[in-house]
């Protein structure tokens, strides 16, 4: 069998998925766990059932994780799009059931993770789609990242930097007011690495607590500085 052949659309507990063993993606659980409870399961998991009946999750693997660590019953979250508040609910996921050989089950996985990495943003229209909210809770975006995106696309043709963002690149260099200048722009980190470095990035990131990435870096920076002061000592 070359490709994954369709069976059946399912509901099925999280605790009868197996993970797909050694899935190198490391995805973001909380903010899929926001998504879900603002916006409910809009796609299905796609499942493997084997022949001796294990159903091994090729894609969605961390949209279950996240349905697990929502846990069973109701969460609390007015109007959560997962458990619906029922204090019966019990974690489970919808799921497109397929059947393959090792070798298809493996392309999936690897080309569901990978054809997401592959995508890039028209910023004009990101910032037109977020702008049209009245909030953007459980899109994976933060107030902050449409500030960001907003001014980005606001930058003037020759990349010139907006007013107030040139002279300095921390508090400490300048009028500390002028950080919540509302024409600042905060850069964009952006660097296409290999999978094996972005996975040691995550880890590090996510070793550390905090809302979002940029949160965790602070952290992760404030350790190396640490490390680096203690070295020094």
């Amino acid at each position: 069998m070359t490709s994954a052949n369709y069976l059946r659309t399912d509901t099925i507990p999280v605790d009868q998925l197996t993970p797909y063993p050694g899935n190198a993606k490391r995805g973001d659980v909380g903010a899929i766990l926001a998504s879900l409870r603002k916006n409910g399961q809009y796609r299905g998991l796609v499942v493997r059932e084997q022949p001796d009946g294990a159903l091994v999750v090729l894609a969605g693997n961390h949209t279950r994780q996240a349905l697990a660590e929502h846990g069973p019953g109701d969460c609390g979250v007015k109007a959560c799009g997962v458990c619906r508040n029922s204090a019966d609910w019990v974690p489970a996921a919808r799921c497109d059931v397929v059947e393959c050989d090792d070798k298809t089950a493996l392309r999936v996985n690897l080309a569901d993770n990978r054809t997401s990495d592959l995508g890039t943003y028209d910023y004009a229209g990101l910032a037109e789609l977020l702008g049209s909210l009245g909030d953007v809770d459980g899109t994976g975006y933060s107030d902050q990242d449409v500030q960001d995106i907003t001014a980005l696309v606001d930058l003037p043709d020759d990349d010139e930097p907006p007013r107030g963002s040139r002279e300095r690149t921390s508090a400490a260099d300048g009028d500390p007011e002028d950080l919540d200048n509302p024409e600042g722009f905060n850069p964009v980190i952006s660097l296409r690495v290999p999978h094996a470095v972005f996975d040691r990035w995550r880890t590090a990131l996510d070793a550390h607590t905090g809302q979002d990435d940029t949160a965790k870096l602070l952290g992760l920076l404030d350790e190396v500085e640490a490390a680096r002061a203690g070295a020094a000592a």
